[in-house]
């Protein structure tokens, strides 16, 4: 929006024409995200203590965990306002992919909210029916698969490109909206279930959409590309601003959600993080870079279909409780010393992602 009126008056006030500039939109927009968290969360969350918005603890998980019983919860709520807040003011709204990735982080959010409000307002357990919730987050994700493959305008936009190879690139066809689809969907739910400690989710989002702006922006620099020998992809580069108001408002949850957590995401904000990183990894070409650094929340997925699979098929479990974060506390670790584990491995993971744009 304010992209807009700087073009608009710049003639008449020369000095606006910075706004033009990546680097600077990207900047302000982690900084008025993570004001408006920080600013707003006190308010927020006493808000959420009065209506009795409080997480609902499992039983049969670690003890440690019953003493967060009722603490608020649906906190990702917040994170969306900022993070489309910072965007529309900062962002070239006249960008495609702009408005893909912020359809999926509302649409998911939407399907997150009401999960939770069935779970914690209405108190039925289940929630949304998973049918239900997998029915339209698969139609949201097939959606926007649909959009970016109709309105793509380049080879590049639509092929598979492998790491550590400079001239490898498949052209998926239609096969392409089977990537996309399985890529949003499949990171949504990923990092839902990693959502399960304080600040364990938020953190390594924060670092991987941290690492895909940095991806956008190289991809969506002509130079860049040529440089790395990695795609170029007109536009992509506008998604920097959306990667930045990622970091900030999820920086500015964590002073909230760090332990012993003030308030939780919540689905809303767990399935709305990861279908927009998901989307954002599909639109930059670089699914397998983001696999990568994503490893910490596929770790999670594949300890929950190891157990379910071990279970069915032989009767005992291969983990003393799955998600594998919470083998790790039934092992006798710390809370915090899981998370911060996690943590040291994603920064690992990212900085690999990072390293194989110039291993080619």
């Amino acid at each position: 929006m304010l992209v807009w009126l700087a073009e608009l008056l710049q003639p008449h006030y020369s000095a606006l024409d910075v706004f033009r500039y990546l680097t600077l939109r990207a900047i302000l927009g982690v900084l008025t995200a993570l004001g408006m968290c920080l600013f707003l969360g006190p308010v927020f969350i006493r808000k959420l203590v009065e209506l009795q918005i409080g997480q609902a603890v499992r039983t049969d998980g670690p003890q440690s965990h019953l003493s967060k019983q009722g603490t608020p919860t649906m906190g990702g709520a917040l994170i969306l306002f900022a993070i489309g807040t910072s965007v529309l003011l900062w962002s070239d709204l006249s960008n495609r992919f702009v408005w893909a990735v912020m359809f999926i982080m509302f649409a998911y959010g939407a399907i997150g909210w009401v999960d939770d409000y069935r779970k914690v307002v209405e108190k039925n357990s289940k929630g949304l029916p998973a049918k239900w919730k997998y029915f339209w987050q698969s139609t949201a994700g097939f959606a926007v698969a649909v959009f970016l493959y109709s309105t793509a305008q380049a080879p590049a936009e639509t092929q598979l490109f492998i790491p550590f190879f400079k001239n490898i690139a498949l052209d998926l066809g239609p096969l392409y909206l089977l990537l996309v689809y399985f890529v949003v969907v499949g990171s949504s739910n990923a990092v839902n279930l990693t959502d399960g400690l304080d600040g364990l989710a938020i953190m390594p989002t924060v670092m991987v959409g941290a690492a895909l702006g940095i991806i956008a922006y190289l991809v969506g620099n002509a130079k860049f590309a040529a440089y790395l020998h990695i795609p170029y992809i007109a536009g992509t580069g506008e998604l920097v601003v959306f990667c930045a108001a990622l970091a900030g408002a999820g920086l500015g949850f964590l002073w909230f959600n760090t332990y012993p957590a003030q308030v939780f995401m919540g689905d809303v904000g767990a399935l709305a993080l990861g279908g927009a990183l998901g989307v954002v990894a599909v639109i930059v070409r670089h699914e397998i870079v983001f696999f990568v650094m994503s490893g910490v929340f596929v770790m999670e997925t594949v300890s929950v279909i190891l157990q379910v699979a071990s279970f069915k098929l032989t009767g005992r479990r291969i983990f003393r409780m799955a998600p594998l974060h919470h083998h790790f506390e039934l092992k006798g670790w710390p809370e915090p010393r899981v998370i911060v584990r996690f943590w040291i491995v994603t920064v690992m993971l990212v900085l690999f992602g990072l390293a194989t744009l110039k291993l080619r």
